[in-house]
């Protein structure tokens, strides 16, 4: 799988994100700009040494990413969203897209997609939002389940 970070702004956020995509064998795409410097020392304390074992792309837009993973299908995660996202049968080349954790996706991001491809987690009514490094992992982890934790030694 594909997890994309939409100008993601907390380096530790972003480090955890490493290690989780790390564990489950997705690749990491962030869309810059960055909150933060590549380099920051909170984001690789974060991801401890996850780093080499993960694969990270950088990408200036999300149009470059969008034409990288073209062939792929793509879900945006968004507290907007109408569909539960465990609703989906997820594929090993899917793509979820998360936004900046201080304002989710903008509505010209969202917009690209259609309504069923957009997605939520499930929350108590009173709840706003999950942290992203959490989202991310439960987005993640319910993904490898459904493929039967393929690639699991």
């Amino acid at each position: 799988m594909h997890v994309v970070l939409y100008q993601p702004e907390i380096p530790p956020n972003t480090g955890n994100i490493i290690r989780i995509c790390a564990n489950t064998g997705a690749a990491l795409h962030l869309i810059r700009p960055l909150g933060f410097d590549w380099d920051d020392k909170r984001m690789r304390r974060a991801g401890l040494d996850y780093h080499d074992f993960t694969q990270v792309t950088l990408h200036d837009s999300l149009e470059a990413c969008e034409q990288l993973l073209s062939k792929s299908r793509w879900f945006a995660m968004t507290t907007k969203g109408s569909r539960n996202f465990a609703e989906i049968a997820f594929d090993a080349a899917d793509v979820v897209l998360f936004g900046p954790e201080t304002r989710g996706l903008p509505d010209e991001v969202l917009a690209r997609w259609p309504q069923e491809r957009k997605l939520r987690i499930p929350m108590q009514a009173p709840s706003r939002s999950i942290n992203l490094a959490n989202s991310v992992a439960i987005t993640l982890y319910e993904a490898w389940r459904q493929r039967g934790y393929d690639g699991i030694l």
